[in-house]
């Protein structure tokens, strides 16, 4: 359409909004066998669970009853049997935990300390894995870098002896480049090692956020093949730009980092299932899940809580809807996903020789969602796979998770895609997730209880649909 130059200005302007209206709203609208199908079902799941639904209250119980649960810890173990109580009191078949072996790592004592050009404490959090210091503490002059390139450039006597400070920023969401996450991550990961290399005697790295109110995030490292382990920890982004900024003006700044940090080896935890069995295959599987272990600090509400008991609660929806699909649904409540993916490595082998048509995976945060990314090996399959998940995506529309993508599904569920499972992640809107990402911060308060509804609403949905649809994901 052309407009012309002399129609009034908002006669034109509401000509533009109506042409772009009528775009997306054409682009929107799917058809196809699914639609006509479960577009009823996916009605009345909706109507249910905005009635009435208990997702809100199995995360009061499992954070504020329980707390942060990290792997080897007492609370990680009360959480796995909170879970198994409550999926066998909502009526849930087949309710178990499967023993699963995970590292066991003990943050103790902590801090850091300002020493010059003045006395200041430093807000900090030992990174998971990583070694503590000598009980009397690692007193240094910092050196900070934005980037490896800056490290890598910086000839070793520069280096040795000091407290390199990783000053690298995360980019703040954007629908363009998502949250950045990916690039800055690998600072927290892998910053200890590439320091030791180069003779550092600790490292902290900027918290992998974009936004802070002097909060530090923890988060896992790895030290590889490292011939010389340091301790390493996050300061929040106000203390790294301050480093910065004295060592611009050409002050040397020196601080102080004791950790009481250390690995115990091993120690015994569990996934924990349940399902809904299939009228007709029951052998043949759909995975929803998320992982019941979280850092141990805050309530580990939006990472990842609100994934397990959406994925409960999903199940519950279905269960007192008296929905039983062709196939079997499993909720899978993974272990050990911050800092070793035990539980979801051992969930592969052990139920590899099971059919898993599909996995879907809830770890971005109760948010609000906005649909599904899916992944399989097979890239025709994955075409096909990415038609159907339009169809079921749009059916939800009513809560405005209609996206479907190619894309990564998640650390848990991405196990499976090697046994050629379609695996899909959930997603959610992300502009506020990393603002609370792994520290004291994530607690019930942050999750809105109609965006955790509609979690559980989208992993019900779409779970049934694909329990139920006469043939698999990704085939015709």
């Amino acid at each position: 359409m052309r407009f012309s130059l002399s129609l009034p200005l908002y006669l034109l302007g509401w000509l533009l909004c109506w042409n772009l209206w009528s775009a997306n709203a054409a682009a929107q609208e799917v058809k196809g066998p699914i639609v006509d199908t479960y577009g009823p079902v996916a009605k009345q799941i909706i109507e249910a669970a905005h009635q009435q639904n208990d997702s809100m209250r199995k995360l009061e119980e499992l954070c504020d009853g329980i707390g942060h649960r990290l792997s080897g810890s007492e609370s990680l173990n009360k959480a796995i049997d909170w879970a198994q109580a409550t999926m066998k009191a909502d009526g849930q078949e087949n309710v178990r935990a499967e023993k699963v072996m995970v590292p066991k790592w003990v943050r103790g004592k902590e801090s850091c300390q300002l020493l010059e050009p003045r006395s200041e404490p430093i807000s900090m959090l030992g990174l998971g894995g990583s070694v503590g210091t000598p009980p009397e503490g690692i007193t240094a002059e910092v050196i900070v870098v934005r980037s490896k390139e800056e490290l890598d450039a910086l000839p070793a006597e520069k280096v040795s002896g000091k407290i390199v400070v990783f000053n690298a920023a995360m980019p703040k969401y954007t629908d363009e480049n998502g949250s950045g996450y990916g690039t800055a991550v690998q600072y927290r990961g892998s910053g200890a090692k590439w320091a030791s290399e180069k003779g550092a005697v600790a490292a902290l790295v900027r918290s992998i956020t974009a936004t802070s109110l002097n909060t530090p995030h923890t988060g896992s490292m790895r030290y590889g093949d490292a011939k010389n382990q340091i301790p390493v920890a996050a300061i929040t982004i106000e203390t790294a730009m301050m480093l910065q900024r004295l060592q611009d003006r050409g002050i040397q700044p020196k601080v102080k980092l004791q950790m009481e940090a250390k690995n115990e080896g091993e120690a015994p935890s569990a996934n924990v299932l349940a399902e809904i069995v299939g009228r007709e295959k029951p052998e043949e599987i759909v995975v929803i899940g998320g992982h019941i272990d979280s850092w141990d600090v805050g309530q580990g509400a939006h990472d990842d809580g609100a994934g397990c008991v959406a994925a409960m609660e999903a199940l519950n929806i279905l269960r007192k809807l008296g929905l039983k699909p062709r196939r079997t649904i499993r909720v899978v409540l993974w272990t050990n996903e911050e800092n070793g993916l035990a539980g979801a490595k051992d969930y592969a082998a052990r139920h590899q020789r099971e059919p898993h048509v599909a996995g879907i995976e809830a770890d971005s945060g109760g948010f609000a969602p906005e649909g599904f990314t899916v992944e399989m090996n097979d890239a025709k399959k994955a075409d096909i796979a990415l038609e159907q998940l339009q169809q079921i995506a749009s059916l939800l529309k009513p809560i405005r998770a209609t996206k479907a993508m190619l894309g990564g599904s998640g650390a848990d569920v991405g196990q499976l895609k090697a046994l050629g499972t379609a695996c899909l992640g959930l997603e959610i809107d992300g502009r506020t997730y990393f603002d609370f990402h792994h520290t004291w911060a994530d607690t019930v308060d942050k999750v809105n209880p109609r965006e955790l509804t509609d979690c559980s609403i989208s992993l019900a949905v779409a779970a049934y649909i694909l329990a139920d649809m006469p043939q698999r994901m990704g085939e015709r």
